[in-house]
């Protein structure tokens, strides 16, 4: 983790020491009061919904020696001075998120471990959690932790890293050309992952090929002497690794691929299984997630593991043995007998169409219900993007579509317009009606997929199937 001197700190961020001593010692940092550990530094920030200078007095009670502000108020002088330890010093800088960068950039210099950016148009948390597991059987790693993804987040993961680092895995992600660039000049990875080049951000970007140029920028940030993985399956990968300098691995279902899966089959519990075959030799690995589509986020964790010399058995038991972030693929049986899977965090037309294909595969004893909502940031593409998957809902094995949101009855409408009858297609304006009417139509035993944007705030349909949770859907 972080560690300096306030004497230091003052001196990379340009910040003014008001009170306390610049000898004090610094071990860790947090922006959040509830994330403060004792002997921290804790960042007042000022984000879109709340201003932590409102949360000093809480930082403090959990034992921040160092509070950073941007504003000298009274009541944070106050604060401090209330706690009556003379070690604790009050920092003011100019701009919290130039002074946790800075910050960040020095702790970087101080790394030694490989450090492993993933990017890409889906998968990235979830390849981001395998290669976690699988760098995880044989050394010990700092990954990202929950949307610490952008541009404060990163510099954030950067500093939980440690001297006893042995692995650091970034997930970055992208909102508009050069933000990549921009995050691998903080976290300066010496090994890139590309999952694939989609249609998210297209409102953003206007182009696939602008989406790729963007996504590249990861690429050409790896240097010669580290490693570039990209899915050989994915149409712009060529085009990705022809911007690389670093060695270009490629993985995929292709027999051309470096890593590779053969014999992809689901098994009766609804889990992909396949047969894993590197140059190092050929394992089973089943995994514990539904979804033939993260066949190929295990095998970018398998090239990343073999990289970094994990054995095969060990990146086996990695990818078996793998956890999620929340809201991803999240699978579970309600009290009432209701197969949920919670994939809610998220959504463009690929993992949308891959989620489908999830849905068809897991074994239900009752119907299959999909509660789909509006897909963002995707520009021109929007209105025929909508439509187009009601009408592959139409053609799949779901049997009841509740759509949600003003985009969310394109779904619909594509889905009636190619045969699926009216009276299974539920149009609802937001998730309050989709919960109301998930509460009519679902019946224990049926099997329910939950996906949308972030912005639709799908988590609530949920929240309503999941209290009591009793188990893990197996």
């Amino acid at each position: 983790m972080l560690r300096l001197s306030v004497e230091t700190l003052v001196e990379l961020t340009g910040g003014e020491l008001i009170s306390g001593t610049p000898e004090t010692m610094i071990n860790g940092l947090a922006i959040d009061s509830r994330e403060v550990e004792p002997g921290s530094a804790f960042v007042a920030f000022v984000g879109e919904r709340t201003d932590g200078h409102r949360f000093v007095p809480d930082a403090l009670d959990r034992g921040a020696r160092v509070v950073v502000v941007t504003r000298d108020a009274d009541e944070v002088r106050e604060a401090v001075a209330a706690h009556g330890r003379g070690e604790t010093a009050l920092v003011a800088v100019d701009d919290a998120y130039a002074a946790i960068e800075a910050l960040a950039a020095w702790h970087r210099d101080r790394l030694t471990c490989p450090v492993i950016g993933i990017t890409g148009s889906t998968g990235k948390t979830t390849t981001k959690d395998f290669v976690r597991s699988v760098l995880g059987t044989t050394m010990r790693v700092v990954a990202t932790s929950g949307n610490r993804n952008n541009e404060l987040g990163v510099p954030l993961t950067v500093m939980d890293a440690g001297a006893d680092t042995e692995a650091l895995v970034v997930e970055m992600a992208m909102r508009g050309a050069g933000q990549i660039a921009h995050l691998c000049d903080v976290a300066r990875p010496t090994a890139g992952l590309v999952t694939n080049v989609g249609v998210s951000h297209m409102e953003v970007l206007g182009s696939q090929e602008a989406i790729a140029s963007a996504k590249g920028e990861l690429v050409q940030a790896i240097p010669a002497d580290g490693q570039v993985f990209v899915n050989g399956d994915d149409a712009w990968s060529a085009t990705l690794a022809a911007t690389a300098s670093a060695e270009v691995i490629t993985y995929g279902l292709g027999s051309d691929a470096d890593i590779t899966a053969c014999d992809v089959v689901v098994t009766p519990a609804g889990m992909p299984s396949f047969t894993l075959a590197m140059p190092e030799g050929a394992a089973g690995v089943t995994l514990a997630v539904p979804g033939k589509h993260n066949v190929y986020n295990a095998l970018a964790a398998a090239a990343v593991g073999r990289y970094l010399g994990v054995p095969l058995i060990e990146i086996v038991r990695g990818l078996e043995g793998a956890t999620f972030s929340r809201w991803r693929m999240e699978t579970f049986v309600s009290a009432s007998g209701v197969t949920v899977i919670n994939d809610a965090y998220n959504a463009n037309p690929t993992s949308m169409r891959a989620a489908i294909g999830a849905l068809q595969d897991l074994p239900t004893r009752g119907r299959r219900i999909a509660v789909l909502g509006d897909m963002a940031e995707l520009g021109t593409l929007t209105e025929l993007a909508h439509f187009e998957l009601g009408e592959e809902v139409a053609r799949s094995a779901v049997d009841v579509l509740v759509s949600v949101g003003e985009l969310g009855r394109r779904i619909a409408d594509g889905a009636k317009a190619a045969g699926m009858p009216e009276d299974v297609v539920r149009p609802c304006a937001n998730a309050d009606e989709a919960s109301e009417v998930i509460d009519d139509v679902v019946e224990p035993g049926d099997t329910v997929l939950v996906k949308a944007s972030r912005v639709m705030g799908l988590e609530t349909v949920v929240e309503g199937m999941m209290d009591p949770r009793v188990q893990p859907a197996s």
